[in-house]
C-alpha cells in the first residue's frame, strides 16, 4: 500500500494538466443494499470522502441523472442476483435532487414498477425516464416533469421485441433511436441456449417502435451483449457471455450496422472462459477523447478449499482497447488488475485523467496454505495520454449490509 507522499509523487508525475473544473467538486455515488451514498472525490489524492447519505425503499439497481445534473433517478428492487432480499420490498424509481454539496434529497414519492428494473436512463432531452428489466424481458417509458419529477408511464401503442434477458437501456446521441440491449443466457441443464441481440427501436415523443434486431449473421447464438456505450460514428458493445467487444458502426440517425464491423478476444488468456466458471465480461465505457475504450473482465466463480469458498482464479482486469478512428476497429493494449471481484460500474472523470472501478463483492482466495479476503471496494487509476491505466490505490469498502451493486460520478452521457 502506498503511503501518502508515495501516493502523492505518483500522482504528480502521471497527472495530465488539470481543467478548470478540476479546482471545484466533483461527487461521486455508490450504494450499498439500498443505502446510496455521496462522495466526494479528491483527484490529487485519489481519495473518496462520504458527504451524506440516503436509503431507499429497496436494493439500488442503477441510477442516470438528468442532462442538467439537477436530478437522479434511481431504480432499485426486492430481487438480488441469487434470490429475494427480505429486508427490502417491492419493485421502484426515485427522483433526488442534488444539491450543491452533492447531497441527494428525495423529489416526489416512489414510483412503483412491475418488475425488477436492471438499469435506466433518460433521453437527451431529459424528458422520459426509460426503464429496462431482465426478467420478464421489458422496458418502459415514463414521461419526466417540468420539475423533474417522474409522471406517467407512456402506454406504447406497438407490440415491441425486447428479446431475452435485457440488461441495458441506452437513447442514441440524436436521441431518434433507442438500444436495449439483451444477453439471452448460455445453455443449462435441460435447456438450450438463449440467442442475444441488440434491438434497437425508432423513438418519438415517448413512443417506441421495433426497427432493427441485431446479432451476427442473424442467429444470436454465441452472441451475449451486456453493455454498450456510444462513441462518435460508433457503438461498442461488451459481450458478456464471450468476454470480447464487439463494434457496430452508427448512424446519424441512430440505426446500426446491419452486421458488426469488429469482435476481439477481452481476455489475456482465451481458455479462461473454459477454464474458469463463472468467467464474464462486465460494464464498458468510452474515453472523453474518443480514441480508447474500457472494459471490465471479471472472474467470480469459487471452488471449496478446506471447506471454504475461494477463487477459482479467473480473470479480474480491466481491458483497454485504442480505436481506430477511421474504421473503429479496438486493439487491445493492456489488461490490468481489478484488485476486487465483479467490477460491476466504474467511471471515467470528465477530463479523461482518472478511472474509478467498484469491486462488488467480497472474495476469499488463496495465498498458499492460507486463505486471506479480498475486500469490495473503489480501485483508482490514472489514465496516460496513451490511454493506458496506472493503478493508484484501492479503498475498501464494507459490504455486510448489502452488495456494492452500483456507483458513478454525474457525467455520464
Amino acid at each position: 500500500m502506498l503511503d501518502r507522499r508515495q501516493l502523492t509523487g505518483l500522482l504528480g508525475a502521471a497527472a495530465l494538466p488539470a481543467p478548470a473544473w478540476a479546482a471545484s467538486a466533483l461527487f461521486f455515488y455508490a450504494s450499498v443494499g439500498p443505502r446510496l451514498t455521496t462522495y466526494e472525490l479528491d483527484m490529487a489524492l485519489a481519495v473518496l470522502t462520504p458527504q451524506g447519505a440516503v436509503t431507499l425503499p429497496a436494493n439500488v439497481q442503477y441510477a442516470w441523472p438528468d442532462p442538467l445534473r439537477r436530478f437522479l433517478y434511481v431504480v432499485a428492487s426486492n430481487n438480488k442476483p441469487g434470490g429475494l432480499d427480505p429486508d427490502a420490498g417491492g419493485h421502484f424509481a426515485q427522483v433526488f435532487r442534488i444539491g450543491g454539496d452533492g447531497t441527494l434529497t428525495a423529489h416526489g414519492p416512489a414510483v412503483p414498477l412491475q418488475y425488477r428494473p436492471i438499469h435506466a436512463t433518460v433521453d437527451p432531452g431529459g424528458r422520459f425516464l426509460l426503464i429496462a428489466y431482465n426478467l420478464p424481458s421489458s422496458m418502459t417509458v415514463h414521461r419526466i416533469q417540468a420539475d423533474g419529477s417522474i409522471g406517467t408511464q407512456v402506454p406504447q401503442a406497438a407490440a415491441l421485441d425486447t428479446g431475452i434477458y435485457a440488461h441495458q437501456i441506452r437513447v442514441s446521441p440524436s436521441g431518434r433511436t433507442v438500444a436495449l440491449v439483451t444477453r439471452g443466457n448460455d445453455p443449462r441443464s435441460g435447456h438450450a441456449e438463449d440467442p442475444g441481440a441488440l434491438k434497437i427501436f425508432a423513438f418519438e415523443n415517448g413512443q417506441l417502435s421495433n426497427l432493427q434486431s441485431l446479432a451476427p449473421h442473424g442467429q444470436g447464438l454465441g452472441f451475449g451483449p451486456r453493455h454498450l456505450d456510444f462513441g462518435g460514428r460508433f457503438a461498442f458493445i461488451s459481450l458478456e457471455r464471450e468476454n470480447s467487444i464487439c463494434v457496430y458502426g452508427l448512424a446519424p440517425d441512430g440505426r446500426l450496422s446491419a452486421e458488426p464491423l469488429f469482435i476481439r478476444e477481452a481476455l489475456i488468456d482465451p481458455d479462461a472462459k473454459s477454464k474458469y466458471p463463472g468467467q464474464t465480461a462486465g460494464p464498458i465505457h468510452v474515453h472523453p477523447n474518443g480514441r480508447f475504450v474500457y472494459q471490465t473482465n471479471r472472474g467470480s466463480g469459487t471452488l471449496d478449499y478446506n471447506g471454504q469458498q475461494v477463487s477459482n482464479g479467473g480473470e479480474n482486469d480491466i481491458a483497454v482497447w485504442r480505436i481506430d478512428p477511421a474504421t473503429g476497429e479496438p486493439t487491445r493494449i493492456q489488461n490490468i488488475d481489478s484488485h476486487g471481484f465483479e467490477i460491476r460500474t466504474f467511471s471515467i472523470t470528465p477530463d479523461g485523467s482518472m478511472l474509478i472501478a467498484a469491486a462488488q463483492n467480497r472474495l476469499l482466495v488463496r495465498d498458499g496454505e492460507t486463505v486471506k479476503p479480498v475486500s469490495a471496494g473503489f480501485s483508482f487509476y490514472r489514465i496516460g495520454a496513451d490511454g493506458k491505466l496506472t493503478f493508484l490505490r484501492k479503498q475498501d469498502i464494507e459490504t455486510s449490509a448489502g452488495t456494492l451493486f452500483w456507483s458513478g460520478l454525474l457525467t455520464m452521457p
